[in-house]
């Protein structure tokens, strides 16, 4: 069985007053998730503090982790996330601060043999194997949108004024509609990276692959990355986590 060994940092970045992203990492390496929250003073902070804290209850409670025999591991994971979902879009409908509140969620979740990859909003998940960086997730932005629409190039979306605008999130009814989880069997050399977009936002895909590949600890690949990210020009949160399969 293949062994997981991995690193985590999240900062504020040199724009912001507080950090709205949130990360968790099950002790055992079953489950990975990053979230970025999104609303006024600290609503973001709720809505990815509450996605962090309840996703792992409904995955632990219906998740065979080590043994695998999970039936339909997919579901489980699409009905924590929606479970999660619908709690935030309460609490933002009952708390006044909490108004108009979201967050994403980008997560990797152990099954056995075999690890499944998703998420929504425009946190991601990459996988480096074989010297070739691929992104797991599909960002639900109005620049995405384009880009599948062939309205806009790649290299317009980079700094399209609609970038940062998402069309699903956790805090809205399309929040709850699944995480489009990508089924991938970890083989040794593989490098799994889960981020928020403070990443994306400092640091290209080449730049990525680069990091990733030059580090032999994932902590200092984590450290690496963000610290790159800050230095491109990231002027959001910045928040990853590196996962090496042994």
């Amino acid at each position: 069985m293949v062994q997981f060994r991995w690193g985590a940092v999240s900062i504020t970045g040199s724009y912001r007053e507080n950090n709205e992203d949130a990360y968790c990492v099950h002790p055992q390496g079953y489950y990975f998730l990053v979230a970025d929250g999104m609303g006024g003073q600290s609503a973001g902070e709720r809505a990815s503090e509450l996605a962090i804290e309840l996703i792992p209850k409904r995955l632990e409670s219906g998740m065979d982790f080590a043994g695998g025999s999970t039936a339909d591991p997919v579901r489980v994971i699409d009905e924590a996330v929606a479970y999660a979902n619908s709690e935030i879009m309460a609490l933002s409908q009952l708390d006044p601060d909490c108004h108009n509140m979201g967050t994403t969620i980008a997560f990797v979740v152990r099954c056995g043999e075999k690890c499944y990859a998703g998420g929504v909003g425009d946190s991601r998940v990459y996988l480096l194997r074989d010297e070739k960086l691929d992104q797991l997730t599909t960002d639900h932005s109005l620049t995405q949108a384009l880009v599948d629409a062939k309205t806009i190039t790649v290299e317009e979306a980079a700094n399209h004024r609609y970038r940062n605008v998402l069309y699903r999130y956790l805090g809205t009814k399309e929040g709850g509609k699944g995480t489009e989880a990508t089924e991938v069997v970890p083989q040794p050399g593989d490098r799994f990276l889960v981020c928020s977009d403070g990443v994306t936002d400092g640091l290209s895909d080449e730049e990525l692959l680069k990091i990733l590949r030059s580090h032999s600890d994932p902590q200092a690949a984590a450290e690496a990355i963000v610290q790159a990210a800050e230095s491109g020009g990231s002027r959001d949160n910045i928040t990853c986590v590196v996962i090496f399969v042994e």
